[in-house]
């Protein structure tokens, strides 16, 4: 039952956390930042600020509300939001989602209007989409992590794998990579990842993308190929694109170790996932070095929220 009384919750949580993020993210020029991610087990919601808009994102949950009900609620919810965050009603975005949703779920397309508009970012500009998809293109919790990434390329070759829209390759780019390689089943994001390093004064035909399935493609890599590669898999996976189903956890050690293989002695693989019980098998890895990162990638939107595991594996 919807109970308009524990708004009031809504709106005490979202003045506390928005008055702390806000002064944070200006003092990092950050104007892109997860506000709220299901702080509240009466408002499964996560919210995003783009700049001027905001992106809220419902999880899927047996709420018990007739479809009305529900609609009164949501309704009653945006205009609190609204009104924390400052925006007009015309700005807010809204999505249903699986709170499992695995990412090929995410890619497919939601709506036929279409909102887009460019968010920067270090900096650096992406094309954001938040009508149309699960998620809008540019993930905010690897901020930090691309940034370790353009800080390395320099004079590197990059690859990186299951690239969706191209942020990292974006950054390492502006880093100064001498080559990079993305790679994804998605000819739509390879578009995407082409859109953003045009809007940043890149040539993308100076640049490789890749359509491929990734866990084939790894099959056709050279040894000692790359100094920098970035891997951020989905969890499982079985599109029907895809010859093989994939499982992160059963795979990992069969996919790092290609990865590695291709990677010059001393070179850097940064991968990560979202798996919320994962255990990286490090026995069985050939590397030098691994350490975990995760702590040192989850920036200050994402503190307490953010279930993904984030390492830096030295070949």
């Amino acid at each position: 039952m919807f109970d308009p009384s524990k708004l009031q919750m809504l709106e005490n949580r979202l003045v506390k956390v928005f008055k702390h993020l806000r002064k944070t993210a200006r003092r990092q020029n950050i104007t892109c930042y997860r506000v709220y991610d299901d702080d509240i087990p009466e408002f499964p919601f996560s919210i995003e600020l783009y700049e001027d808009h905001v992106y809220v994102a419902e999880y899927h949950r047996q709420h018990g509300m007739e479809e009305e009900e529900h609609e009164r609620w949501l309704d009653s919810s945006l205009e609190v939001i609204a009104k924390v965050l400052e925006t007009a009603p015309e700005k807010i975005w809204v999505k249903q989602r699986q709170r499992k949703a695995s990412r090929q779920d995410q890619y497919e397309k939601l709506s036929f209007e279409s909102h887009e508009m460019v968010a920067h970012e270090a900096g650096l500009s992406f094309k954001v989409n938040l009508s149309d998809y699960l998620d809008t293109g540019l993930f905010l919790d690897h901020r930090i992590t691309r940034g370790m990434v353009k800080n390395e390329a320099a004079g590197k070759k990059v690859l990186n794998l299951f690239c969706y829209t191209g942020s990292f390759s974006v950054y390492a780019a502006a880093g100064g990579a001498t080559r990079i390689t993305s790679v994804d089943l998605s000819k739509t994001y390879l578009a995407w990842g082409e859109e953003n390093m045009k809007l940043n004064g890149f040539d993308p035909a100076k640049y490789e993308f890749v359509h491929a399935d990734v866990l084939q493609y790894l099959d056709t890599l050279p040894a000692n190929e790359y100094d920098i590669v970035v891997l951020d898999p989905p969890t499982f996976s079985n599109s029907k694109r895809m010859k093989d189903f994939l499982d992160i956890q059963r795979d990992h050690v069969m996919i790092l170790n290609k990865v590695l293989n291709a990677t010059k002695p001393g070179g850097i693989v940064y991968f990560s996932n979202n798996y919320r019980r994962f255990v990286l098998e490090t026995e069985q890895i050939n590397a030098t070095e691994i350490k975990d990162i995760t702590a040192q990638t989850i920036p200050f939107d994402f503190q307490q929220k953010l279930i993904r595991k984030c390492y830096r594996i030295t070949r």
